[in-house]
């Protein structure tokens, strides 16, 4: 199957199938979103949403963090990974965002990365959730999804990948696609043993195709 039949096969899949899809992170606000998606760098959605609520309640807007030690944060956060590194990088961003962004969160990926704890992927993911711009933020189901399915080819590295799904992909559906991957890896395309027999992919899928050649 050609490259770009495979990119048809998954948007017409999923734009029928999953139409809506959006993070699962709970969030009220970009301010919210930002805290979360910072949170959430190598720990899971359910772990964040457990966390966040009486994290929101006591940091409601980026000021009330801003003005607290990372001690006081680290309170807030210690059962998610890396707690102590997340804490500093919380209380920097918020600073930050209050000192040069008026307390508003930007709206470019370039302004982001300029805050303590926010990398290309984590600004990716504000600015496709928060504005649908056409970014595709890459965590580990989406490379590996990606890669699976057949749509990169030999990306070794995260922004690889983003480059040859942002290439490939219609522009509307680049935030919508991102979604699509994660929940597809981590519900279907796991890692260590794929969903293979319930996936509804196999069709256009790489990984199926050669692991699975006599059931084509």
């Amino acid at each position: 199957m050609l490259k770009k039949d495979r990119y048809k096969a998954f948007v017409d899949y999923f734009s029928i199938h999953q139409p809506q899809a959006e993070t699962e992170l709970h969030y009220q606000n970009p301010y919210e979103l930002l805290v979360a998606v910072i949170l959430s760098a190598q720990c899971t959605d359910k772990r964040i949403n457990q966390v966040t609520p009486d994290l929101f309640e006591r940091f409601p807007n980026p000021i009330s963090l801003a003005q607290s030690p990372p001690e006081e944060i680290f309170h807030y956060i210690k059962s998610v990974s890396y707690p102590n590194n997340k804490a500093k990088h919380l209380a920097g961003m918020a600073k930050m965002l209050v000192d040069h962004f008026g307390g508003q969160v930007p709206a470019t990926v370039e302004e982001l990365q300029k805050m303590p704890g926010v990398g290309r992927k984590t600004a990716n993911v504000i600015v496709s959730v928060i504005h649908q711009a056409p970014a595709m933020a890459v965590d580990t189901h989406v490379f590996r999804v990606a890669n699976r399915l057949g749509l990169t080819q030999n990306a070794k590295t995260p922004l690889s990948t983003e480059k040859q799904l942002v290439k490939n992909l219609p522009e509307d559906k680049i935030h919508l696609a991102h979604h699509w991957l994660i929940l597809h890896g981590r519900y279907i395309c796991i890692a260590r043993k794929p969903k293979c027999t319930i996936c509804p992919l196999t069709s256009f899928c790489k990984y199926y195709e050669q692991n699975y050649p006599m059931s084509k």
